[in-house]
Formats: C-alpha cells, structure tokens, sequence
C-alpha cells in the first residue's frame, strides 16, 4: 500500500498541506488551530524523578483527535509554579517533548505532530536556558548585528530541548514609559525598532527556505499593533490611534519583520479604532494579507478571543469573530474549541477554516515535524550562552552624563558600592525571566570586586530596599561613603516575580508585591523610584564624596541630576553587573546611546522625540524638553562629526575621534521633512550605524536613506534627537 503524499518528504510543502487537509474531519481541522493548554499542565515529575503525563493532556488530545499547538511545555516561572525540582532542566527537557509529541501523533488518526510554541522574550524562558538583556536594552546598543548573533543563540536553544517555535516581542514601540512592559519594546521609534526586528528574524528563522534548519526556529512577533500606545500607559487599556498614526509609529516594524520572512505574528489586546486587534478585520486581512501579501500564521494573545464576546455576545460568536477577522491559532481560549459548531451555523465557511488550518499545517511540514523519526535526535545544545548576554550587556551600558567622575580614576583606593540593587542579580532580569540556578551571574558590587585593580579596597552596604521608607540602612551607607574616594550608587527597578505575586488567567501580575515596579501588569502613575532610593542619593551626595549612579531599570526613571556620573543599564541580565564594573573601571567604553527619551517628570508625558512639528511652547512649571534625548549617550573620548554630504539617497559623513581613547559613537541620520502631504513630524530617523574609532582615527561613513526618499526635507546627522536639531541641515529633494 503506497504512502499518503503528505507522508513524502520529497513532495513539495503545499502538496502535502493540501493532501492531508483534504483527509482530515471537521473535528480535526477545529483542533489544528487549537492552543488550548497551559503546557506545564501536560507533565508531572514522579518521585523517582522522571516524568509523567497527565490525564489533562490525555483529555486534550482526546477532544480533538490531536493537538494543533501546546504552549509553555518549557515554561518556567512563579506562574506556572515551575522551578527547580519539578521542573525539566536542559538536560531533560528534550526527553519530555519526545515523550509528549510521541502521545499527540498516538491519538492523531493521521499522525499530526503538534507545535512546541515557547517564550524567547530575552532568551528562552525555561530552566537552564540563558537569559539576555531585556529589548530595552537591545535598543540601546544600536547593534542589529549583535543582537542578531543573540537571536540565533536563543533560537538553537529553544530546538535542542525540543522547542520548536519562539513567542518574541518586538513590535510594541514605547510612547509611554508608564506602562509596565516598556522593558519589552526595543524604544521609541520605528526605525530603530524595525532594524532591530528585522536583525531578530533573520537570527531565529535563518535564510529563506521551505524548510526550517534543525538550530533555527520560527518567531511569531509580539504584539500587532499599536500596544505600546494604549491610553495612560495602563496594560491592555484603549488605544487612540488614527490610521496614520498606526502606519507611521506602530507598523513599520511589523512591516520590516514580515519582509524579513517572519512565520508569523501575534495579534494584540489593543482595540484599533473601536476594534480589539483579534477582531479587527481591517488591520489583519485587508492590511497584512492582503496589502502586505503575509503568507504565515496569525496567533491571538493569551485568552483574547473570548474577551470579543463583549461584541458578539458569546463565545461562539467570539470564535467566529476572530477566525473570520484573520486569525489562525488561539491561546487558551474557549471561543476556538466551538469552531465546528460556528462552521455548522453558517457562521464561517469550511473555506476560512481550511485556511488557516492550512497555515498551521504549512508550518509543521516547514519544521519537519512528520518527517523526523521518534526518538531522533534534537540538535546539539549551543554555547557560548553566558558570553554573548554579557556582550549584549556591554553594548547597552549608556553614560548619560559625566562632571569628570568616570571612568574610575588610578588615584581611587577606596570605592564604596551602596544602593539596593549593588549586591542582586535578581533585579538585573526584567519580566518573562525562568529562575536561576544560585550562583548566576555577577552583581555590580561582584564586578568591581573581581575586576578593580589591586590595593583597591571595595567596600559595600545596601543602604535601603528598592521600595518603601525604611531609612534605617542609610547611616551606614553614609559612613562608607564618607570613607571612601568614590561612591557608586546602584539604584533602580525590578521586574522579579515571587510566588505571592497574584496572577491574572493570562500571567499578568495583579498586584506588585515585594520589590516589583515594572512588567506586565505593573503600570506606574508616575516615574519614581522608591521614596528611600531619593533620600540615600541625597545623604550620600551631601557627603561631598564623588558619587556615580547607576540605574539597572526596565523603564526610565526620575532621578535628580545631583550626582557627578549617570549611567543606565536596561535590565542587563545575569552578568549584567560585570559589565556595568567595565564600563565603571573604564575597561569597556560606555558605547549604549538612548532607545527612548528620559522625561523630567511623569506629568510632562509624552516627550518622546519624534512628535509632530507643531509651535508649542513649554509648560509654566515645567520645561517641555526632556532630560536626556533619544539617541543621547556619552563617551569617554570625543567625536567631531563633518558637514555631510547627501548624494542618490545616501548621505555621508567624515567621523574623527578627537579624544584620546577608543571609543564607539553612532552616527545618526535625522530627517525632517518640508513638504508633505500631510502634518510632518519634528524629526524622523531613517539610518544609523555604529562606528569604533582609534584616538585621531577618521572615517567616512556612508548611510543608505532607503525608504525615506520622498519629498523635500532637511538632513541632520547627529548623535542624538537633540543635537540633531541644533545640527545644520542639508535641504535635499528626495525625489530626485
């Protein structure tokens, strides 16, 4: 008896697609486009220390003859309640998926696999799994190449253990730093954003090819579109986002990354113009189908279709909603599972349902899920983990401001290290972060212990917690400081979750407990730190010891221009101290420069740069400007930058470092337009590229407009939004 043709691997993909979908039942196809399962629900570790599957998994399966997709098998977190202990490490983990994905095509009739789909937000999110900067931090490096080498890492992670798709954000970009999950956003503005993105895909999923590599994984990009604008800064909230708005800020990402062959994207809890995101025909048909001619797969956030039956009226319309509007695969909800009942009713065609069957079929051929063998075995694990997240780091670390203090001078003998987060790498994570084996990482207070010259004597006291009023630690830190030559203050933030955070059905925090100021679910009013943090700065500062601060955040913060240095680590991950000490010793230059602009005050929100060009002026109490600018950071050495030059689309710039070390500066190429058709804005970025120069070392950069050119406008070439616009412009038309 001769083999279906979709059992061929020598067929191509859509002739196998096409084959099976044809053999399979109404029942079948609704449990394709499935995710109903929180996987860490699938297994249980038995008392001799192996694994078991559980009878929730064996009902699942059951509904639907199969599974299309099951989420978090990997999964490690005080929300699914895995750790250490009943949780699978590296080393077992790639035996549990065999074990599940050997039950799912057992029950399939026609022996379906089914998709691992896992969170990669900053690394795999599992046990043993290594942890990178936070996005926040990605933007501050200014690297897409960089961050593209970290993408690839974390994508041949997730398949040696038998992972098989990445849940990473990228598309939210960061118009209100209130809101808990700016640390997900790569910044402010699109271009960065869609560099960034594009540098993502390209890591994770590899070349072009019908079939995916054994190492590379497909991304689905979080969260499309317009999340990052949602009123207040407040999680989920209502978005007031015009058409043009949205094409401007909140799509070129997502244009990028689907350009760039991204397999799939993953529809926001936002509402566009009155329409939730999972609902909105407009924006995932007409728009990305359609327009933008997207052939993957469309995924709903956690729980999203059933919140559409404040619509519709009930789940079953919900489902019916969300699968007509465009989307393919559900995440835990109720409204997909009724599918075959709203295809019987008439409320969708076989045909809609078919296609997206059909999409999440196309991506377990591309995997080559039915053509490995049980019991193959997964790709070898990859290396090098701990060091790429310290380069990242490294990249990230941005001096925002300098009187002379940094870096450490040879004459320093005796560093006090105080604050809060000098001595933790619990609060160096962000969010969506798997624990740590104890002994992960290096602290800052570790960095400069193991890296500072010897004789140099480091003393350290914690001085306050991150939250709260307690001022009875600050005394001592006062003493230290005061017998020191130098203070480093590490302030800031966390994200840290604990098994007493409240959780929502979804994994949002419902109450920020302990130390957690920042994540999903952890929106602030304002921008402070904690009232203890202020009252430590300024007792130490008054001691008239010179002081550097360090902030290790996942937003920015308010902090008082008192000290004389300022450096900002954006969640740095687990060896993020250590390359916080380098940057502090003057081992590595501070090479970061700002993904967003820093604000005065949570009351002068929105500041970000990129506003449109309209004559306003400040406010009475308050200048409008913000503190620090998008694309500000600063250098141990100095750059001089030359009157550039603009040619067929590409501009160029003569770049000498004046100082007298190595330094790394950005240059960054601004565009304001003159003559548009509608309400231009202040200033656009539209290219940049990083540059290492030797002390007198001069170099001429040559930067690419792309899809910039229309139109009438000035070019500024600059190292910040700021010093843009005080940069003289060259007036060019672009259309030429």
């Amino acid at each position: 008896m001769n083999e279906p043709l979709y059992r061929d691997p020598a067929a191509p993909v859509e002739a196998r697609v096409h084959d099976l979908l044809a053999r399979m039942t109404l029942r079948e196809k609704v449990g394709q486009v499935n995710q109903r399962m929180y996987g860490w629900d699938a297994y249980r570790r038995t008392a001799d220390g192996s694994y078991e599957l559980t009878d929730a998994l064996y009902a699942e399966t059951e509904r639907f003859a199969g599974l299309g997709a099951l989420y978090g098998l990997q999964r490690a977190d005080a929300w699914s309640g895995v750790a250490y202990g009943n949780g699978p490490g590296a080393e077992e983990a790639a035996e549990l998926a065999e074990s599940v994905q050997r039950h799912v095509v057992e029950r399939s009739r026609l022996g379906v696999p089914a998709l691992f789909v896992e969170e990669v937000p900053h690394g795999l999110m599992a046990l043993d799994g290594t942890v990178l900067p936070v996005n926040l931090a990605v933007g501050a490096t200014w690297d897409p190449e960089l961050y593209e080498r970290a993408a690839a890492h974390a994508a041949a992670e997730l398949r040696a253990r038998g992972g098989h798709v990445a849940l990473v954000s990228a598309l939210d970009i960061a118009r209100d730093p209130r809101w808990g999950r700016t640390e997900e956003c790569f910044g402010e503005d699109p271009h960065l954003a869609a560099r960034l993105t594009e540098a993502l895909v390209r890591g994770m999923q590899g070349g072009p090819g019908e079939y995916f590599a054994a190492d590379k994984a497909p991304v689905v990009l979080k969260h499309f579109a317009g999340q990052g604008a949602t009123v207040g800064g407040r999680n989920s909230a209502e978005s007031e986002l015009g058409w043009r708005e949205l094409h401007e800020i909140h799509l070129p990402a997502a244009r990028a990354g689907v350009r760039a062959g991204a397999a799939a994207v993953m529809a926001a809890y936002n509402e566009v113009d009155g329409m939730p995101c999972s609902g909105n025909r407009a924006l995932l048909t007409e728009l990305l189908r359609e327009t933008w001619e997207f052939d993957g797969l469309v995924m709903a956030d956690g729980l999203a279709v059933d919140r559409l039956a404040r619509i519709t009226g009930d789940k079953v319309l919900a489902g019916a909603l969300a699968l007509n509007s465009g989307v393919d695969l559900s995440l835990w909800d109720e409204g997909f599972t009724h599918l075959q009942e709203a295809v019987e009713r008439g409320l969708v065609k076989e045909s809609v349902l078919d296609a997206a069957v059909a999409r999440v079929l196309r991506l377990k051929f591309r995997l080559g899920l039915f053509d490995r063998g049980q019991g193959a075995p997964p790709p070898p694990a990859p290396t090098g983990g701990a060091e790429i997240s310290r380069e990242l780091a490294r990249a990230a670390v941005t001096l925002l401001d300098n009187k002379g203090v940094l870096p450490i001078p040879d004459t320093v003998t005796r560093v006090a290290v105080l604050g809060p987060q000098a001595a933790t790498t619990t609060h160096q994570l962000g969010d969506y972060t798997a624990p740590q084996p104890p002994g992960t990482g290096a602290s800052v207070l570790d960095g400069l212990r193991r890296l500072a010259p010897p004789g140099v004597d480091i003393r350290h006291a914690r001085g306050c917690s991150l939250t709260g009023a307690d001022l009875s630690g600050i005394p001592a830190a006062v003493a230290a400081a005061a017998a020191s030559d130098l203070a480093v203050l590490v302030l800031g933030g966390s994200s840290a979750r604990t098994p007493d955070t409240e959780f929502d059905a979804n994994g949002a925090a419902l109450n920020a407990v302990s130390e957690m100021t920042c994540g999903e679910g952890v929106d602030l009013a304002e921008l402070r730190l904690g009232p203890a943090q202020y009252r430590l700065l300024d007792a130490v500062v008054a001691t008239g010891t010179p002081t550097a601060v360090v902030l290790i955040q996942g937003r920015p913060h308010v902090v008082p221009d008192t000290a004389g240095a300022l450096l900002t680590a954006w969640y740095p991950g687990p060896w993020g101290g250590e390359a916080v000490a380098e940057v502090l010793l003057g081992r590595a230059e501070p090479g970061g420069r700002l993904p967003l602009s820093v604000p005065r005050s949570a009351a002068q929100l929105p500041v970000y740069y990129n506003h449109k060009d309209t004559e306003y002026g400040g406010y009475v109490d308050e200048s409008a400007e913000p503190r620090y600018s998008f694309g500000h950071g600063l250098s141990y050495t100095d750059f001089a930058y030359g009157t550039p030059r603009v040619c067929d689309g590409t501009v160029t710039v003569d770049v000498t470092n004046t100082g007298t070390r190595y330094g790394r500066t950005v240059v960054q190429v601004y565009l304001r337009r003159l003559i548009t058709s509608s309400w231009p804005r202040t200033l656009e970025l539209c290219a940049f590229e990083g540059v290492g120069l030797a002390p007198g070392e001069r170099r001429t950069v040559a930067l690419s407009l792309g899809e910039a050119r229309t139109g009438s406008a000035e070019i500024r070439v600059a190292e910040s939004a700021r010093a843009a616009l005080r940069a003289v412009p060259v007036v060019v038309d672009l259309r030429s």
